[in-house]
């Protein structure tokens, strides 16, 4: 239900936007105000004050946080819903440290904006005063993402800043679990303190229980002195346990203790050491699954499920691929120190084609490995692990053979092949795709290639450039 005579003001600097805003919100039978500038905002916002504030981040002078940081000085309690087309990790952190109800990455759609600008209305008398920051997080420049999935971990994120909650992080291996786990520390209260991370499937059982609570001299074959377990390393700050679901009952029911109590006791000891450490949490099973197979205690579940965030699979994120590419395949230069690479066009659409079972690790090695086979600036389809070779071009297409009638039968029908001419149409595909075939197996070798084929080297070039094929 919308509160009677509500009064919303729009702040953006692009008008067609303010226009079309404007009409949705008064369609809703709200009262609305735009400003082309932080700054009128501001002049008007000195005489009166509306009920809720939609505002850009981008404009020419003063930005949105500026407008934000004068509407908190004067009263914390109205709602700010943040619009931007640089929809990013440190603008979602900083929108909603700095007060915002809600983060609306453009385009979006009208309704749900109405909707939200409803919701901040109905919760104007709820919102707390917010706790600001001047600085954005240095993890937050490390995730990359405008995929819708990604943006709403980005909203997590950004909510989770003034929470002090213990977090689970469900996501397939490889898609970046410990980076947001790591943004997580860096957005909050902690981030001057340390982060700890551990993964429960790389240590062995038995030593697990002195990594993660430490021992005392003598309490085993080995330990000839006291050892400080992770948690004590990570007092007031975060520690990241990954792959939670491999964790034995009996450490279940330990880690259960710490998050009831907040307590620990080295193994071989008896003092009892109060730790404050902020437990965060992933894994790539399903908890409930083993939940019900007896595996996984379920009230340590419930204990470590307070907030959720599901890091998407890359597969579910195709419009974030060629831009991880690109920041990868930077980062390998830097390191290696050679010229950076980039991809050409063929590689893009096997990168977008591509089912990455890896996720983004598996794209960073692909970045890697393609800077170092490179000899040229362009990165071409040889120069890819096989593997990924091969599943783009067998992934969702026919059999050769099937292939090959599909196209003949489509050469027919079109009437490009008359009467005995559709061998002499097909020998151009036939050599181009043995070319390509030739040059991906020889890995790009020339000479190689060339042998391949029964070709001379000039051969082999007047071909490639008849094919517009780049060798």
């Amino acid at each position: 239900m919308i509160p009677a005579g509500i009064e919303v003001w729009v702040v953006d600097d692009d008008s067609s936007l303010r226009f079309v805003l404007e009409e949705a919100l008064q369609d809703a039978n709200m009262i609305t105000k735009s400003f082309e500038s932080a700054e009128s905002f501001i002049a008007a916002y000195d005489n009166s004050s509306p009920d809720v504030i939609v505002t850009d981040i981008r404009m020419n002078k003063l930005s949105g946080f500026d407008l934000m940081d004068s509407v908190q000085a004067r009263d914390p309690k109205i709602p700010i819903v943040v619009m931007t087309a640089h929809s990013d990790l440190e603008n979602a952190v900083l929108s909603f440290k700095g007060g915002a109800f809600e983060y609306l990455p453009k385009p979006f759609d009208l309704d749900y904006a109405v909707e939200i600008v409803q919701k901040a209305a109905n919760s104007k008398n709820e919102k707390l005063p917010s706790n600001q920051t001047d600085h954005p997080p240095q993890a937050a420049r490390k995730i990359i993402g405008k995929a819708p999935a990604m943006q709403q971990v980005f909203r997590t994120i950004g909510r989770l800043a003034k929470a002090n909650l213990t977090v689970l992080i469900h996501g397939e291996s490889g898609v970046g679990k410990e980076l947001v786990a790591k943004a997580i520390h860096d957005s909050s209260a902690r981030s001057k303190k340390p982060f700890v991370p551990l993964n429960m499937a790389a240590i062995n059982k038995e030593l697990l229980e002195s990594e993660l609570f430490g021992h005392e001299k003598g309490a085993f074959t080995g330990a000839d002195k006291r050892r400080v377990g992770r948690f004590e390393e990570a007092n007031g700050g975060t520690i990241f346990l990954d792959e939670i679901g491999d964790m034995s009952l009996d450490m279940q029911t330990r880690l259960l203790r710490v998050l009831a109590e907040g307590e620990i006791s080295r193994v071989g000891g008896q003092q009892i050491i109060k730790v404050d450490t902020r437990i965060i949490a992933a894994t790539h099973q399903n908890l409930w699954a083993l939940v019900k197979s007896g595996k996984f205690r379920e009230d340590l579940l419930h204990r470590l499920n307070v907030m959720s965030i599901n890091v998407p699979s890359l597969k579910e994120r195709k419009e974030d691929i060629l831009e991880l590419a690109e920041h990868y395949l930077t980062l390998a230069a830097n390191e290696i120190g050679v010229t950076q690479k980039v991809l050409s066009q063929d590689v893009e659409e096997i990168f977008l084609n591509y089912a990455w079972p890896g996720n983004v690790r598996e794209l960073v090695n692909a970045c890697y490995r393609s800077t170092v086979s490179s000899a040229g600036r362009e990165i071409q389809s040889y120069d890819l692990p096989q593997e990924m070779r091969i599943s783009t071009k067998s992934a969702g297409s026919e059999g050769w053979e099937e292939s090959l009638i599909s196209w003949a039968t489509e050469a027919l029908e079109s009437g490009n092949a008359g009467e005995g001419a559709l061998l002499d149409l097909a020998k151009p595909q036939f050599e181009k795709a043995l070319l390509t075939a030739a040059l991906i197996y020889s890995r790009g070798k020339k000479q190689d290639a060339a042998k391949l084929l029964g070709w001379g080297r000039n051969t082999l070039a007047r071909k490639a450039k008849e094919h517009n094929i780049k060798i």
